[in-house]
Parts: structure tokens; sequence; C-alpha cells
């Protein structure tokens, strides 16, 4: 029997713009802390190696603490790790690569070729047939190479690269890097381990992509685990368990708002929200004064609970209800220009200028209205 996990597209050293510092600190601090839990699995459950299908780093230029910290997170398990670049980290003359290897900080435990080849593991017979990607970009499908690989008589044949399957990822996927579908069957492959695509996903009984172990971006394709992939013995058909890994669950909402009983339900579902959420938040509709109100308190409550939160609400219109309208009839000249900053909502230009000010406004009629108010 010869056990390993399968792993890829960690991007250590991702940066995290669109949120605010602390959550994108965090983010970022998660993809350390799954390799470590990943160790740790491997550890726990006594696999004999742990294969990384590429993209180790996000970038090249992540800097050499970055690094070493990366190795120092996979030191729970002293087992054998074999490891590939991908797009985000190509085995370039100048690579992130060349640059932990010049720190001196990959352990003797940690494989890394930087070109097409055979790690032969013999003291738990398994041969990795590991395809690094030596540029960013390449037309020509680098698993090629492992038809006319040969490794010992015997070994379990497992074939690690990073690429897009042909004509079994979305059509919006980037056509570079391309492996051939039935590459596993071409190359006497026990197992082709994958990287690139983001989530969990079997093209065959023997080809899977593994997905990132953290997830990192709001597309709802299964990340957030890592494989547990056993074979009895070479042309056996692989065992294979999706365990998960990650920590922060990534969602979009995409809400239209017409009653104040949508706005309540949507209230409901953001109190239901925890601190392992990631949430972008998309709002359209129209409301009275009210109704944004409790939905600006509902948006604020959840970006305090939560690990971070991306709400757009411009796409909300305040329609002022009759009551809204009341507390504006107080002045003939307030009310007209209420009237005139309703309208400009529907100029997409103005619409968001005028639908802050249209809300100030009421606010403010509102506020003077009550009982105490001075003037």
């Amino acid at each position: 029997m010869t056990h390993f996990l399968h792993t890829a597209d960690w991007q250590i050293g991702r940066q995290y713009g669109q949120f605010e510092i602390d959550d994108a600190a965090m983010l970022a601090e998660a993809r350390f802390d799954v390799v470590a839990r990943i160790a740790a699995l491997a550890a726990e459950r006594g696999v004999d190696a742990v294969l990384v299908a590429g993209d180790v780093f996000d970038t090249q230029g992540v800097s050499d603490r970055t690094i070493r910290r990366l190795f120092a997170a996979m030191a729970g398990y002293a087992g054998p790790w074999v490891m590939i670049a991908g797009n985000h980290d190509a085995a370039l003359a100048d690579s992130v690569w060349s640059r932990a290897m010049q720190l001196g900080c990959i352990p003797s435990n940690v494989h890394a070729p930087l070109r097409t080849g055979v790690v032969d593991l013999a003291a738990i017979n398994l041969a990795v047939l590991a395809a690094p990607l030596t540029q960013r970009h390449t037309y020509d499908d680098v698993t090629q190479a492992f038809d006319t690989l040969e490794s010992e008589p015997g070994r379990v044949r497992v074939g690690l690269a990073h690429g897009s399957v042909a004509g079994r990822l979305p059509d919006t996927i980037d056509a570079t890097n391309p492996i051939a579908a039935d590459r596993a069957a071409r190359a006497r492959l026990d197992y082709l381990a994958l990287g690139d695509w983001h989530g969990c996903l079997s093209v065959d009984d023997r080809t899977w992509y593994a997905g990132t172990p953290e997830q990192d971006r709001f597309r709802g394709n299964e990340p957030g685990y890592v494989l547990d992939v056993r074979i009895a013995a070479p042309g056996a058909t692989p065992l294979v368990e999706r365990v998960a890994t990650g920590r922060y669950r990534w969602s979009a909402w995409s809400e239209t708002l017409s009653l104040p009983t949508d706005a309540q339900a949507l209230a409901e579902r953001m109190a239901a929200l925890r601190a392992e959420d990631v949430l972008r938040l998309d709002v359209q509709g129209h409301v009275n004064m009210e109704t944004w109100d409790a939905l600006q308190r509902a948006v604020d409550q959840a970006a305090a609970q939560v690990r971070a939160l991306l709400p757009d609400l411009s796409g909300l219109r305040l329609e002022p209800d009759e009551a809204d309208l009341a507390e504006l009839r107080a002045s003939g000249y307030v009310g007209e220009v209420a009237a005139q900053l309703q309208a400009l909502q529907g100029d997409a230009a103005q619409s968001a200028v005028a639908g802050e000010a249209l809300r100030l406004l009421l606010r403010y009629q509102r506020e003077s209205a009550a009982p105490g108010a001075t003037s």
C-alpha cells in the first residue's frame, strides 16, 4: 500500500488588497496555518509522502522571511515532501526556488526538482514523475514527457504537474499550460496529482485536482481540501478521500430588495454568519429610509462578527415612503430638493451621490423634527 497526501496551490505570500489591513493580514497568515495543519495531518495519518502540485508561492518576489516561514510550517511532518513550481512560482533561472536554495532553508526531506524527471522514493516504492513549470505560460503539454519517462520496475507511478486539463475546466479558464485529459493512461500512471484549478475536482479515477487547501477567492468550486490517496499496488485504482483543511469560508451574495421583508430576511442571514466567514455582499433594489437604516445596522453588525466583509450597496436606491415624505413636508423647499435627489438616483453617473444626499437630508429632517431638537 502506497499512501500519500496530494495538495496544491498554497499561494504563500498572497496579498489581499481589497480588504482592510487587519483582515488582509489574517487571511495571509491563514495560508501558513493551513500548511502546518497539512503537516500535522500527514503525521497523524502516517502517510508515506506529501505531494504538492505547484504554486507553493504566489509570486517570485516574496520575502526571504516568507520563504523561511513556509519551510518552517512544514516541520510537523518528517517524511518526504515532493513539491514543484507552478505558473506563479515558475522555476526560472532566478526564482523564489533558487533563492530558497541559496538561503539553505529547504530541509533534506523536501524534494523540489527544477526540471522534469523522476523523483525515486525507493523506501516507499513510489516514483514521482514531476513536471515543474519553467515559465509562467507555455502552450506545450509539459506532462508529455511522462509517456517516455521510465521508473524502477514494480514502483507505483504518480505524476505531479500544474496546468489545465483540456476540455475539463470552464471555458473561461486560461488555456495555457495544457495537460492532456488522458495523460494518466498514456503514461501508465497510477495517479496524476494536479494543481492550478483551485477547487477539488476529479477528472477521472486516476486524475485529480486537490484545489487550494485554504479558500482565497469568491468562487464556489469546492476549495479547502487536501486529498488522502491510497494505492494498493501498481495498477490498482486509487482510493481518494477528500479531507477538509480550510478555516475560512468565502461567500458572494447578490441580493435584490423591494420589500422591507426582503431586507429583514437578509439581516437574519447576516446574523447567522460567524468569525470564519468572508463575505462579499452586493445589494440592489429600492427601500424606504427605515429599511435602509435597519439594513445598515445589520451590515455593521455582520462586519463586527465575520473575518471580513466587502459590502456594496451602491445599487440600492432610496425611495421615500409616505412616512418619509411626511417628514419632508415641513418645508416646501426641502420637499422639492428631495424630489430632485430621488430623480437623480436614476442617473448612473450621479446615483451614488444623489442617494447619499437624500439619505442625509431625510436623516437631518428627522432629527430636526425630533422632540427636544434645537435649531
